[in-house]
């Protein structure tokens, strides 16, 4: 049974499952400097999405000046390409959408086909961010 909970940095079970999950994706496996990857965190909304009782994926967001930013999305590695992925996010935008905000995430290169599928669009020029290459990309629903 996959559940996805919203929460605060706060909850401190729940912050460290996330930042356990992000650490393994992010840090151990794509070499993310953990100063860039740890940031922002009080200021964001939080998810995990959970299998059963195992949480397998996270992801957050935040406002920003540019309008609802969609950060850190992060699934296990032994849990990718089953769809997991696209149910928080999913979940988010059922949150974020009323706001009538622009929503908007820097998507690794290798996500950009994921995102697009998802209703998102690429604008401007490809960009290097904590070393790895990246596109803005706005939803459009």
């Amino acid at each position: 049974m996959l559940t996805v909970k919203r929460f605060t940095f706060q909850n401190k079970e729940f912050s460290d499952w996330a930042l356990a999950i992000r650490r393994v994706v992010f840090v151990e496996e794509q070499h993310v400097d953990p100063e860039l990857e740890y940031e922002h965190e009080e200021e964001s909304s939080h998810y995990l999405l959970f299998l059963g009782e195992k949480p397998i994926a996270a992801a957050r967001w935040r406002e920003t000046e540019m309008g609802v930013k969609l950060e850190r999305f992060a699934v296990l590695p032994q849990f990718r390409n089953r769809g997991f992925g696209e149910v928080i996010l999913k979940e988010i935008l059922k949150d974020v959408a009323p706001m009538e905000k622009r929503i908007y995430l820097h998507a690794q290169l290798k996500a950009v086909t994921f995102y697009e599928r998802n209703g998102f669009i690429k604008f401007g020029e490809q960009f290097t961010e904590a070393g790895i290459e990246h596109f803005l990309m706005k939803y459009h629903d």
